[in-house]
């Protein structure tokens, strides 16, 4: 019988966190300039952006640097896949590094995380990217030990069979069911990278859509994101106005309000926007 769900880190709980910055732990130069940049969370990359050559060594800067730290934000190893021959071995660097989480790409089933989750005893950032990933994306994120998911959305199209080319819209059901699922089982949920890296119009859009779909933040791939993923999933000036001015004329019940009806729920929203804005400003 598995145990019941542990006790996630709260230092800088997952659904505060807007911007996870990809860095391949292959190369020194890139781990040793996140020191100094603005994203809230670091992703130590043993995957995809690691060449099968170069695996080893970034296994142990992994660790190095996972050791070191990284100015007391949180950070995570994201382990080769199961199947693949680096992955047993990544477990075991992660349990190690004693990294505060561990990111299981392209998982497809609960029994992967809570493998990943058993081996490294660290909470565990489950990838879902493929259509089998999906329909079993609620069971995967009610397993024990899982933390939060990402939309792995490049390995996702193809897996559904939509062009590069297409709109996110073709997309858009995928998407919402990570979400979806993620809040039915009480985790953290953030979008997938996007692929260009001189659009800063395009990321702002696909930011905002992302926020408007319920995720809490979004994986990104260079530095240049990092600012405008931040804003994009920060309580922006006049939404937090109006949530400070909601909560001050609330006097119970329903009531009207600035010409609509209002009750306890939208004092509690506006009450958690208020919360946030203080807390990614302490």
């Amino acid at each position: 019988m598995r145990k019941e769900r542990p006790m996630i880190d709260k230092a800088l709980p997952l659904r505060l966190v807007r911007s996870m910055l990809f860095v391949p732990a292959s190369r020194p130069r890139a781990i040793e300039k996140a020191l100094t940049l603005d994203c809230d969370f670091i992703i130590l990359d043993l995957e995809d952006s690691v060449l099968p050559a170069d695996r080893d060594e970034a296994r142990q800067r992994a660790v190095e640097a996972v050791r070191a730290g990284f100015g007391g934000r949180p950070c995570a190893i994201r382990i080769n896949a199961e199947g693949r021959p680096e992955h047993g071995l990544d477990m075991v660097a992660a349990r190690t590094a004693g990294v505060p989480y561990v990111i299981v790409p392209k998982v497809i089933e609960a029994r992967q995380a809570y493998d990943a989750h058993h081996v490294t005893q660290r909470p565990v950032i489950a990838m879902i990217e493929s259509p089998a990933g999906l329909i079993d994306a609620l069971t995967i994120a009610r397993e024990p030990g899982v933390a939060a998911l990402i939309a792995g959305t490049n390995d996702m199209r193809r897996g559904l069979g939509v062009p590069p080319d297409a709109p996110r819209s073709a997309i858009s059901h995928a998407l919402q069911s990570i979400v979806l699922a993620a809040r039915a089982a009480g985790v953290a949920a953030f979008d997938g990278v996007y692929n260009h890296l001189e659009d800063p119009e395009g990321l702002a859009r696909e930011c905002e859509e992302g926020r408007q779909m319920g995720f809490d933040g979004k994986t990104i791939i260079h530095p240049s994101h990092i600012d405008i993923a931040n804003e994009a999933f920060s309580p922006s000036e006049p939404a937090l106005e109006q949530a400070r001015a909601l909560v001050e004329a609330f006097t119970g019940g329903a009531q009207r309000y600035d010409g609509r009806m209002i009750e306890s729920m939208h004092v509690e929203e506006a009450r958690t926007i208020i919360e946030r804005a203080e807390r990614l400003r302490a």
